[in-house]
């Protein structure tokens, strides 16, 4: 750009702004604004601005040396007014147009509303923030005591299944102890009734105040036809009532010298009812005037079996069952007289007839 003064080519540069940015013809050498050519601004370093021609020194040129690069104006295209920047202040002599000020208008309602949206965001991030705080602590409360009961839950398990396994081994150890108990408790009253081999018992043997139970014992063996002799007696005695409340008279225990003695009154008391089907031993046997009333003889029951021979007679009557009875202490029962016997070992038993 040459240093003297210009020498303007579009408006004599005396109206216009001093700043405002030429563009010198590499021909003429005149000076001509961006503004007046309508055309963008071009930077000094570019090569157009260095060999940039006029529309009169263009048009002068032959095609054939023209550069297709060169801006060009067309000469009878009037000076456009240049818009001034956003809020700066118009320019002397210059109007604003409805378009200009429609473009100024939706800038500023542009900005205004970007930086509101701005705000409002900045607005809602905050409050979410501020009303999220309280809500992670209690989250964070949460999941701490998520984490107290869980660990709480654990120890419970672990306790609960050690429990479990102490329990299953109480049940083991039960279920033996009751079989250890059971089988204890069938020896026991084997034991027990053992002891009373030599034993029988008088039921329903009226009683007197004056009475002699050797002499009874006595006249039972004359009754039935078995001498028993005071030798073969080695005691014998009343004994009390299991119900306090009944009126049966007590039983009499006789403890002989030997099982054998035992088994053989017991034989003849069998054979003697048995021959007298009507007559069957009874008080007046023994001389009593009182009403007649049937004794009993049987063996000597443990306490055990008594209880059993009671359950028994009281099933068997319920099922049909004709016959009960007891040898050697043992409890049997049949249906009838095709029928063939079942020995009662205990209650379990009974529930299967």
């Amino acid at each position: 750009m040459p240093l003297v003064s210009n020498i303007w080519g579009c408006c004599s540069g005396e109206s216009s702004n001093k700043d405002e940015k030429f563009i010198n013809c590499n021909g003429c050498k005149r000076s001509y604004h961006f503004l007046c050519l309508s055309i963008d601004e071009i930077g000094k370093d570019s090569r157009i601005f260095r060999i940039w021609k006029c529309p009169g020194c263009l048009n002068q040129t032959p095609k054939s040396l023209r550069s297709d690069s060169t801006p060009v104006c067309n000469s009878s295209t009037p000076r456009v007014s240049k818009r001034p920047a956003l809020n700066s202040p118009s320019p002397i002599g210059m109007s604003a147009t409805k378009e200009d000020m429609r473009s100024i208008i939706q800038e500023v309602i542009k900005e205004e509303f970007s930086a509101m949206i701005e705000r409002i965001n900045t607005s809602m991030i905050n409050t979410i923030i501020e009303h999220m705080e309280p809500i992670k602590r209690e989250i964070s409360d949460i999941v701490h005591s998520i984490d107290l009961i869980n660990k709480r839950f654990e120890e419970i398990e672990c306790e609960q299944s050690t429990l479990n396994r102490i329990v299953k081994d109480v049940q083991e150890e039960n279920t033996i102890l009751r079989s250890t108990v059971s089988d204890l408790n069938q020896r026991f009253n084997l034991i027990e009734q053992q002891s009373r081999a030599n034993n029988l018992e008088i039921q329903c043997m009226p009683e007197n105040k004056h009475e002699n139970i050797y002499t009874i014992v006595k006249q039972l063996g004359e009754v039935v036809g078995c001498e028993v002799n005071e030798t073969d007696i080695v005691h014998c005695s009343r004994i009390a009532k299991i119900k306090s409340a009944s009126d049966r008279p007590r039983s009499i225990v006789i403890q002989l010298a030997s099982p054998r003695i035992r088994d053989r009154l017991l034989a003849a008391v069998i054979k003697f009812n048995k021959s007298n089907p009507q007559n069957r031993l009874n008080s007046t046997h023994f001389g009593f005037k009182t009403k007649k009333s049937p004794i009993y003889i049987v063996e000597h029951l443990s306490p055990s079996n008594k209880a059993l021979h009671a359950a028994t007679r009281h099933k068997a009557k319920e099922k049909g069952y004709k016959y009960v009875w007891v040898r050697g202490g043992r409890i049997f029962v049949r249906k009838n007289e095709e029928a063939g016997y079942v020995f009662i070992r205990n209650l379990d038993t009974l529930e299967i007839l």
